[in-house]
This record gives structure tokens, C-alpha cells and sequence, in this order.
């Protein structure tokens, strides 16, 4: 656990500099154009590509060594943050060069991700895989939580340059205790993965998958829980302005985002070894109870706290599918399945982002107004006018969530996946060659 541990700090810290940067760049895009479909564009060219590269990218990181896998993507999103610098410098920096290189850093990323998660069942004995996986996720968590604080703190000061400074320094300590360190390798390639070409390693993924239907079948429900997710996130700004003020906004993001501080944490001391398809199926069953409650009532203290719990408890949710799939993949294939699984769990977020705007405006909205066919009666429950179309979109989906766990614990293979799919991973980490 101790190098793992080595190599998280490194990445946790490396991240933190690069959302520091990710800040930076983003405020001086808005101050230059005012355009938020221009913002939204680089957004998109940050995710859409790590969707479509993810399986290929899980392929070579079954072929490739993990570790420099690692050390080589963290180098070359260096080299991208370097060529926003010295164009940026040379006072050359065009809007489209944002574009370009925010899309190659996310397939860069992709890489690291991919390498990063196979990775750690090498590193980590089995019984402490939660808590890796909260550590990850906490590191996520955190980042995302200061970064902001900091460059906000810091870009008044220091300036764009200064930020890419800080930047750099917190590569190197991704990149150096990666240099340092070793672990034991898998001899990635088996012997039928020499004979096979590269596109039918990439396909290996999904055709492992629909042998085993319970991992399947969690990650359908993984995937389709994060369509609410998604739905609920994008309509918590607008659901809160309709109750309180910029500042009070603010205010509650804030506490949200310490929910997600908590639930990893919760994930990061973890020490219950089985059961964890049940708590999953629990802790669902709690995430959607919150989401009705987020929009039961025109309350901003009951939208806050269902928020905080909401977010609390989504990370030991994704941590524990996260440990399903280390434990029950082999090691040596978990780049092609891995590759695979986090753009399908992606894409219920992404599609959910979509969605939520045109549901709110087109159906529910109109559903809540003061004078529609249900002012008079469900109104008065859940309220009328601004930001009920939202509410009753919460309750829908909440109940759903509810509704769809229950219906999905039903299905004996998923239930029972602990109990009939063996582990495919030792005890123990394989040994260190140092």
C-alpha cells in the first residue's frame, strides 16, 4: 500500500496544479470573448474525447507497462500546458489553440486514467482496495474543492505565467516518485492476445462483458443512475437562483462539494470486506430518496442538506462498482474492460446534461406555472411559478431511481455477483522488483 500511497500524493498534487491552470485559462477565454457557447465548446472538447479514445486507450494500456504508461502521459499533458504557455508568452494565443490542446490533454488523461485504475490492483492488497479507490476519488474531490480558492487567490498575484509555473512543479511530483518507485508488471500480453489484431483487443472489453452478466448488469444500473445524476447537477443552479441569491448559490455548491469531500473520505478508511453489491443497492436506494426530497418543497435548507447527503454518498457508490470490477476483472485484461466501462458509466452523465435543460423548458416548467392543470392540486404540495418544474423533475427522477433499484435487485445474477462471480485477483499485491 505504501507505494501506492507514494504515487497518489504525487498525482493528487499534480492534479490540483493542473486545475489550477484549467481556472486560469477558463477566466481568461470568458474575459475575452464573453461567449459561454465558446466556454461550453472547451468543456465539450475536455470530455468528448476521453469518451471516444477511452476503449483504444484501455487496449495499449493491456500491452503497455502501466507504470510508464503513466510517466509518459503525465509528460506529454506537460508538454501540452508548455505549448499554452509559450503561446500564451509570445502573446499567440488564439482561441482554437485552447480547443486543440484542451482535447489532446483529455486524450492524454485517458491514458493516465486507464493505467492509473489497472494499475492498482497490482499495488494494493485486496481487503484495502476501497479504500484506494477512496483516496482516489478524495484526491478528485478535494482538488476540485481548492483549486479554485487557490487560483483565485493566486492569479491576482502571480498571473497566468506564475499559475503555469506551479503548474510544472506539481508534474514533476507526479512524474518523480513514478521515476523512483517500481512495481511488479503483468506480462500483459497472454499468449491468444499475440495472435489477435489490435481492433479485436479493443472489442475484448464488451465480449468479456456479456459473459458475465452481473458486472454487466451493475454497470447498466451504474450508468443509468449517473443519467439522474447528471439530470439532477445540471438543475441545481438554477433550482437554488430560484430560491436564493448568487451569493447564497455559492454558498451551497460549497457544502455540496464537502459532501463529496465526506463520502470519500468514508470510502478512504473502509474496512468491510463483503456485502458490497447490497450497499450499493442501499446506498442507491438513499440516493434517490434525496433527490425527491431535493424537490419536495420550495425549501432551501431542505434542498441543501438532501444536496449534501446526495453528494456524500455518490463517491462510496462509484468507489464500490469501481472495487467490483478490480476484484473480478483479471489484472491483465482490466485495461480493455476498464477502457470500456468508464466512457459507458460517462455517458449516463453526458446525456443527462443534455436532456436536463429541454425537460425543464418543455415540459416541466410549463407543468408547475401558475396557472397550469396542476397548480391546483399538486401545486399545492410542491409549490408553483419559477424552479417547480425542477422540483417536480426531481421527484420524478428520485422516484425513479428508487423504483429502478428496486426492480434491479430483482435479477439474481446481480444480486448474487459477489457469491457466484470469483475474485480474479491474489490477496496480496504482486511483489515489488526493488
Amino acid at each position: 500500500m505504501i507505494i501506492f500511497l507514494i504515487i497518489w500524493i504525487g498525482q493528487f498534487l499534480s492534479l490540483v496544479g493542473s486545475r489550477l491552470t484549467q481556472f486560469a485559462f477558463n477566466v481568461w477565454l470568458f474575459q475575452e470573448t464573453g461567449s459561454v457557447t465558446q466556454f461550453g465548446l472547451l468543456v465539450l472538447c475536455g470530455s468528448l474525447p476521453s469518451l471516444l479514445i477511452s476503449p483504444i486507450a484501455g487496449g495499449f494500456v493491456d500491452r503497455w507497462s502501466r507504470r510508464w504508461t503513466m510517466i509518459i502521459a503525465d509528460f506529454c499533458a506537460g508538454l501540452c500546458t508548455l505549448s499554452i504557455a509559450w503561446l500564451f508568452i509570445t502573446g499567440n494565443l488564439e482561441i482554437w489553440h485552447l480547443y486543440i490542446i484542451e482535447a489532446l490533454s483529455s486524450c492524454f488523461s485517458t491514458f493516465q486514467a486507464n493505467a492509473y485504475a489497472a494499475a492498482t490492483t497490482l499495488l494494493v492488497p485486496k481487503e484495502n482496495l476501497p479504500r484506494a479507490s477512496g483516496l482516489t476519488s478524495l484526491g478528485r474531490g478535494v482538488s476540485k474543492l481548492i483549486a479554485p480558492v487557490l487560483a483565485g487567490i493566486l492569479l491576482p498575484i502571480v498571473h497566468i505565467p506564475g499559475i503555469i509555473v506551479i503548474d510544472f512543479a506539481t508534474l514533476f511530483c507526479a512524474i518523480v516518485p513514478l521515476m523512483v518507485v517500481t512495481f511488479q508488471e503483468l506480462n500483459n500480453l497472454d499468449e491468444q492476445t499475440g495472435n489477435k489484431s489490435f481492433w479485436k483487443e479493443v472489442i475484448f472489453g464488451w465480449n468479456f462483458l456479456t459473459t458475465k452478466p452481473g458486472l454487466l448488469a451493475l454497470l447498466i444500473l451504474f450508468a443509468s443512475n449517473n443519467l439522474f445524476t447528471g439530470i439532477f447537477n445540471v438543475l441545481t443552479t438554477p433550482l437554488v437562483l430560484s430560491l436564493t441569491s448568487p451569493t447564497g448559490l455559492g454558498i451551497v455548491l460549497s457544502i455540496g462539494s464537502s459532501g463529496i469531500v465526506l463520502g470519500s473520505l468514508m470510502m478512504s478508511i473502509w474496512k468491510a470486506q463483503e456485502h458490497y453489491i447490497k450497499t450499493i443497492f442501499g446506498f442507491t436506494l438513499l440516493a434517490g430518496l434525496f433527490i425527491f426530497l431535493a424537490g419536495l418543497r420550495p425549501s432551501l435548507s431542505l434542498f441543501t442538506v438532501s444536496d449534501f447527503c446526495l453528494l456524500a454518498i455518490y463517491p462510496v457508490i462509484s468507489g464500490l462498482v469501481q472495487v467490483m470490477f478490480q476484484k473480478k476483472v483479471p489484472p491483465e485484461i482490466q485495461g480493455r474492460v476498464f477502457g470500456l466501462k468508464d466512457p459507458i458509466a460517462t455517458v449516463g452523465l453526458t446525456l443527462g446534461y443534455g436532456i436536463a435543460g429541454p425537460l425543464d423548458d418543455l415540459i416541466f416548467e410549463p407543468l408547475m406555472a401558475p396557472d397550469s392543470i396542476l397548480a391546483g392540486n399538486l401545486g399545492k404540495i410542491i409549490g408553483v411559478g419559477q424552479g417547480r418544474g425542477i422540483g417536480l423533475l426531481d421527484i420524478v427522477i428520485g422516484l425513479v431511481v428508487v423504483v429502478g433499484t428496486i426492480a434491479a435487485y430483482q435479477y439474481p445474477r446481480l444480486r448474487l455477483l459477489e457469491e457466484e462471480l470469483p475474485d480474479s485477483i491474489p490477496d496480496q499485491p504482486l511483489p515489488s522488483k526493488n
